[in-house]
């Protein structure tokens, strides 16, 4: 089973509308991100741990996704010390655009995925969810009405 390590705060400032809010609230896109993750993961079989800097303020609940504080330290060291302690690295996907995690990860034999490559992939189901709900609308409609002469 794949496992993504996502270096959460790193990803909120990889996102500007993300990183705008965080400047003024750190918890709201913390749950933003988590709940647009457990969308986008929904029903695939894998595991997933997102790990955000310092302390937890209000628990965001989540049953797809582990969530870590770092506490005192930085994010950082927890990221590698998971990846350092998982038995099986090639089933890891490290998202993170640091590149202190970056090359820890692939001398680890990990799979990395930059933030802002993560955010793409993140905003493409978006995209594929609209793009379905518009083809569902259409598919409705009376096919003889829109094509009539």
């Amino acid at each position: 089973m794949k496992h993504y390590i996502i270096d959460g705060n790193n990803v909120i400032h990889k996102s500007k509308p993300l990183s705008k809010l965080f400047i003024k609230d750190k918890q709201s896109p913390r749950e933003k991100l988590i709940f647009k993750i457990e969308d986008f993961f929904q029903g695939r079989n894998v595991k997933i741990t997102v790990h955000y800097d310092y302390f937890e303020n209000v628990p965001i609940k989540a049953s797809l996704v582990r969530i870590i504080y770092s506490d005192k330290k930085e994010a950082d060291e927890n990221i590698k010390k998971q990846i350092a302690d998982e038995e099986n690295r090639r089933n890891l996907i490290v998202v993170s655009s640091d590149n202190g995690i970056k090359t820890f990860a692939r001398k680890c034999g990990c799979e990395v995925i930059s933030s802002e490559d993560f955010i793409k992939q993140l905003l493409s189901r978006e995209k594929v969810d609209e793009e379905t709900i518009k083809t569902k609308q259409i598919s409705n409609d009376n096919w003889n009405d829109i094509f009539k002469e």
